[in-house]
């Protein structure tokens, strides 16, 4: 997906976060244009705009999730297909509730969770541009339809009860100001939380270990507290302004999946000083550790084996033959990469203590769009062209590979491994209990229960009749 978005003058910056100035409610250009940069720095357009030149925010893009495809709905003013007809009450509803006009519930993957916190300033601003700066579509976007039970959207209201909270932004007295507003900016507006923090079976955020690291089907958002080991505490202030702002640091990181889309379509907008203070209150946050024995890019270093090998055939690592034909040619025979691919060692995808994003980044490759530059890696997987594409076993060995010469080497992947990640990642308990399998064994189970009830009340009844 290509967008562009136009810099805004820094009086408007200054609007967004816990502290936004008070908008006019005549609906100026200058409230569309704040409205605008909130929902850049929402990230709306990365989900309800079509990948494939869908006009903005007409809906249409699919979110996998493990439970099914997720359709985002059409958002543009239209009366016809999108929300042309919602109040201001009922937009401030859909966003923060995950409620819509007809009284639908949503599913969490509109970030409702996260979205609760956007101040009614921000609501205001946002019903604006969303009525006033977006162009009405009127072609309806594809419906969700999710197997049986999560197609009874009135369960949701359940799922809220336990796992959201309607409550607004409130900055902290204990703290900076950036670091409130790096508060706002991460936990409502930019939904960090929603992806770097674990779920339980359920698949509801545990907030006590927030931001430690979350599974996102075939990707893993990594673990973004201050802590040295496990998290981003060896990062400096400069490295994580350069991260969110590129997606890209040397020796350190390179922003692959649904991290790149969030560079491209919304951080690389924000202005320096909501960048610094998304930094500020990272680097504030309790550390947690989650058991990494060293920093994910501290692993690895150039490696003389592709070239030692070059040329030999007969018994040779069978990883090493993927990574000669496929890999050595962008990354280097060393692995050190150059100014257009990453370094594959001090790399936090061969350095995590997890493969599921090496393997991702195999399988799908690497696209994102910074300063109008294209930044590439293809994939292998099953979008790749015939001649390129992989098999698990093939993924598995040179990832092996990959991990022994630059990266972790106490990782080891298997081919089943892989299967699970190019078929979506592990499914969670919740997805697991309700899989159709498993719904036909206990519907079963039930109808057994049931008819043995049944021949029980009959024999009684019989027994019962023959002593009268």
């Amino acid at each position: 997906m290509r967008r562009r978005y136009l810099p805004l003058a820094m009086g408007i910056l200054w609007a967004i976060g816990f502290n936004a100035l008070a908008v006019d409610k005549s609906d100026t250009e200058e409230t569309i244009a704040q409205g605008k940069y909130l929902a850049t720095a929402a990230d709306c357009g990365a989900c309800h705009t079509s990948p494939k030149q869908g006009a903005p925010m007409a809906g249409g893009y699919a979110i996998q999730s493990p439970l099914g495809s997720i359709f985002a709905s059409n958002i543009t003013p239209s009366k016809v297909s999108g929300i042309g007809d919602y109040s201001e009450q009922d937009f401030a509803r859909a966003v923060r509730q995950g409620i819509n006009k007809q009284g639908q519930h949503l599913y969490p993957a509109m970030p409702y969770t996260s979205y609760a916190r956007i101040t009614d300033a921000n609501i205001h601003a946002l019903y604006v541009y969303f009525m006033h700066g977006v162009r009405p579509v009127d072609e309806p976007a594809p419906q969700t339809h999710l197997a049986f039970p999560f197609n009874i959207r009135a369960s949701m209201a359940v799922w809220n009860a336990l796992f959201a909270n309607d409550q607004r932004f409130t900055p902290s007295p204990n703290v900076a100001d950036d670091v409130n507003r790096g508060d706002y900016l991460v936990n409502a507006l930019a939904h960090c939380d929603t992806c770097h923090t674990p779920r339980n079976a359920l698949m509801g955020q545990d907030n006590s270990q927030a931001l430690s690291g979350g599974s996102l089907g075939s990707w893993y958002a990594p673990n973004i507290t201050p802590d040295r080991q496990s998290g981003i505490g060896d990062w400096s202030a400069a490295d994580l302004a350069l991260y969110l702002k590129t997606g890209h640091v040397g020796g350190k990181a390179q922003a692959a999946g649904p991290m790149a889309e969030a560079v491209e379509h919304s951080l690389q907008y924000l202005s320096d000083r909501d960048i610094q203070a998304m930094v500020a209150y990272l680097q504030h946050i309790p550390a947690i550790n989650t058991g990494a024995a060293k920093p994910r890019d501290s692993y690895g270093q150039p490696s003389t084996s592709e070239m030692a090998l070059r040329g030999q055939t007969g018994n040779v690592d069978a990883g090493w033959q993927v990574f000669s034909g496929s890999c050595a040619n962008c990354h280097q025979p060393d692995g050190q990469g150059n100014s257009l691919y990453p370094s594959l060692y001090h790399n936090s995808a061969t350095g995590a203590d997890r493969p599921d994003n090496l393997i991702a980044t195999i399988l799908n490759g690497v696209h994102r769009e910074v300063n109008g530059e294209p930044i590439a890696m293809p994939a292998f997987g099953p979008d790749a062209h015939f001649s390129e594409r992989l098999s698990d076993q093939q993924i598995a060995d040179v990832s092996n590979y990959v991990l022994k010469n630059y990266g972790n080497p106490q990782l080891s992947v298997t081919a089943d491994q892989v299967k699970v990640i190019r078929e979506g990642g592990e499914k969670p308990l919740l997805a697991k209990l309700t899989s159709p399998a498993v719904m036909t064994i206990a519907a079963i189970i039930v109808a057994l229960i049931l008819i043995s009830a049944a021949v029980l009340v009959a024999r009684n009844r019989r027994k019962h009749g023959a002593a009268k």
